[in-house]
């Protein structure tokens, strides 16, 4: 939640080595880059990976680690990444870059203020790797303050849909919105602040001209997970759209991504149904049952899908 609110990783897809302050309310952080540049937006992905596993474990009932081993696979599929090597490749910047990160702040994470200088994490290496040189394999160390904001689950979930958003301005856009506006019905905030909170170093009059692109995409798209955004004058509005299910949704629930053919498949066992409706269906039945991810998830919509059709019949 306190990297959601603070500007903590670069807006920038060229290396940014720029040292970064932002202050707000008593709170302030600064980051300071390695000579590979700031950890990206889009770096930030292994993180929430490795977060959705830690707290999927500690909801099964597992102890919490700060070491967090996965499969370099399940990553890019999950994060929707190239699955080839500009994506191993892509991952391993992504680590570099992470641990070379510096932060210094005074959040407060766990219920504690302190005055604290880490990284984003304390280490990372490739357990296996191919001949070929993919990974297999990667074992990562998580920074104390990361691992303190899990374990006070000081987290939110993410729409699934935020991994498809490839520009950083609306991922961050996106984060802000489920930090600020969540449940509720809407909120609004100055483009002054929004362009501060979001990090952004562009002029004023070119940042309004990045969000009225937003705008304008998603009016015409309805792209934004969540929430809808329209820009009246200075003022950006985000309306919730309520996409967000009541119930509480296991993290690797939400991290599910089922393979395209999937789809394809589902058509056959369900035809005349909207697979896509079918599988929103899916994951509100798993949300109201409490259910974690299942061994097979592509085998499982498939089967959910079958037993749709014996019920309702054709669509």
């Amino acid at each position: 939640m306190a990297s959601m609110e603070h500007p903590i990783f670069s807006l920038s897809t060229k290396p940014d080595t720029r040292v970064r302050r932002y202050e707000h309310n008593g709170r302030f952080v600064e980051i300071t880059p390695s000579v590979k540049g700031l950890a990206t937006m889009h770096d930030r992905d292994v993180l929430i990976y490795c977060i959705s596993q830690m707290i999927a474990g500690i909801n099964e009932g597992r102890r919490a680690s700060q070491v967090v081993r996965f499969k370099a696979y399940d990553l890019l599929q999950a994060t929707n990444r190239q699955i080839n090597g500009q994506g191993y490749e892509g991952l391993k910047a992504a680590l570099e870059r992470l641990r070379g990160t510096t932060i210094s702040t005074n959040i407060v994470t766990g219920g504690e203020e302190q005055f604290d200088v880490f990284g984003l994490v304390d280490r990372a290496k490739i357990v296996r790797e191919t001949r070929d040189g993919r990974m297999q394999e990667v074992e990562i160390k998580l920074a104390d303050w990361v691992f303190n904001a899990i374990q006070a689950k000081e987290v939110l979930t993410l729409h699934r849909d935020y991994f498809r958003l490839r520009k950083p301005l609306e991922r961050r856009i996106y984060e802000l919105a489920r930090k600020h506006c969540g449940t509720q019905n809407g909120w609004k905030i100055s483009l002054t602040l929004l362009q501060k909170k979001c990090g952004s170093n562009s002029t004023p009059r070119e940042f309004k001209r990045l969000v009225s692109n937003i705008v304008r995409q998603d009016t015409k798209h309805d792209h934004m997970p969540d929430y809808s955004v329209r820009l009246e004058g200075d003022q950006v509005i985000f309306a919730n759209k309520g996409t967000m299910h009541p119930q509480t949704v296991s993290p690797q629930v939400a991290m599910i991504f089922l393979k395209p053919d999937t789809h394809i498949k589902a058509k056959e066992v369900a035809p005349s149904w909207d697979t896509y409706h079918l599988e929103n269906e899916w994951r509100d039945w798993m949300a109201t049952k409490n259910l974690d991810r299942p061994k097979n998830p592509d085998k499982a919509f498939l089967g959910f899908c079958q037993k749709w059709f014996e019920n309702h019949g054709k669509a």
